[in-house]
């Protein structure tokens, strides 16, 4: 035999070693976690690994440039704060937030708003009408940029690229539906324990702590916050997991009302999001941050940001058998099953064509609470 020849069988002997090694590794892992989410209180029936298709979000995969958040992101901890960047907003900007806020108190008030009330010449504040208009022109046009949207700044940016990749990491290993439910002690703590998540960074713990404290009017984003404490935890105990859709919901209130639509509406109609913590609500804000360029004001026309996501209270996305990511466009409007549940009478819709969130329309999106 050539040497040449034990040399390739040498190299291959090492490399198949080398790769059962890694396997076992990650079947270990697997297991180990599975225990973890079974102390946690997590529900392993099935398969709760399994992805679903048509999340609510994500979009097209982010390839984030592995090579440039290797080389930066270690030394990015000291990173620009969102607040001192809204410093920057002409006058006009923030006469916006406070003329907005005034009409969502009107809202709240009354069920129709005609009356607009004028600022006074000379004042420097702008009508509640204008502003209204304002609001409802980036809810129109949802995915265009504008002049007053904030952006992540480039020290920013590779490190929102790691952490939308170690919390697609941490999905993969407690599974899809067990990660709706995660809180972010626990993730922390499988980060810790699991090399293939990986302990989150000083730059990333601090992204967390920003994308969640920023107070998000300062973006354009209008909702309240129905989730104030960043490691706040929903119980599984609390949730029902629902068949074929690799989601869950609270019980009571919202599972009683999915239980309703599919009795009024029939098997077309399926759970396609249902409650949602701190960290799934994260997860999809960060892909969203990503899909489009690092333009938070332009994300949360889109999505509610971590900690103002009412999937964390009890709303829930509805949509069509089989329709995949399509149940998350105007399209489910034009369907059937949307049809006949405006004809119910009883269904709400959160996000409405004209709503003063500054989110798109949502016709998927049920209101519960």
């Amino acid at each position: 035999m050539k040497r040449r020849d034990l040399l390739v069988g040498f190299v291959s002997g090492v490399g198949f070693t080398a790769g059962n090694a890694y396997l076992w590794q990650m079947a270990e892992n697997s297991s180990q976690a599975r225990e973890m989410l079974a102390e946690d209180g997590y529900d392993l029936d099935g398969d709760p690994f399994a992805l679903v298709d048509g999340e609510e979000g994500i979009g097209a995969p982010v390839t984030p440039p592995a090579s440039r958040v290797r080389a930066t992101v270690a030394d990015a901890v000291d990173l620009p704060s969102l607040d001192a960047l809204t410093e920057e907003r002409s006058i006009q900007s923030s006469s916006l937030v406070e003329a907005v806020e005034q009409n969502l108190a009107q809202a709240d008030r009354e069920s129709c708003c005609n009356d607009h009330n004028h600022a006074s010449a000379g004042s420097g504040q702008i009508a509640e009408g204008d502003a209204h208009a304002r609001v409802l022109e980036k809810v129109r046009n949802f995915n265009g940029d504008f002049i007053d949207d904030i952006f992540l700044t480039e020290t920013e940016k590779p490190v929102l690229h790691s952490l939308f990749v170690r919390l697609k990491r941490a999905e993969r290993l407690v599974g899809h539906g067990n990660y709706n439910l995660l809180s972010f002690d626990e993730l922390f703590k499988y980060g810790k324990r699991f090399s293939e998540v990986g302990a989150f960074t000083p730059a990333e713990f601090q992204m967390i702590e920003k994308l969640f404290f920023t107070e998000a009017k300062k973006y354009g984003f209008y909702g309240e916050k129905v989730t104030t404490e960043l490691t706040a935890k929903i119980p599984p105990r609390e949730t029902i997991k629902i068949p074929y859709s690799g989601h869950y919901l609270l019980r009571g209130d919202s599972e009683a009302y999915y239980d309703k639509l599919r009795r009024d509406i029939g098997d077309s109609v399926i759970l396609t999001s249902g409650v949602r913590g701190n960290v799934k609500q994260m997860h999809l804000f960060v892909a969203k941050c990503l899909e489009s360029n690092y333009n938070l004001s332009k994300a949360s026309r889109s999505l509610a940001p971590p900690g103002h996501s009412y999937h964390g209270i009890g709303d829930f996305d509805v949509g069509r058998v089989g329709w995949g990511y399509s149940n998350f466009t105007d399209k489910f409007a034009e369907t059937d099953e949307f049809k006949r549940m405006q004809d119910l009478g009883y269904v709400q819709i959160r996000y409405t064509k004209d709503n003063h969130y500054g989110v798109r329309f949502e016709p998927w999106h049920i209101k519960v609470v």
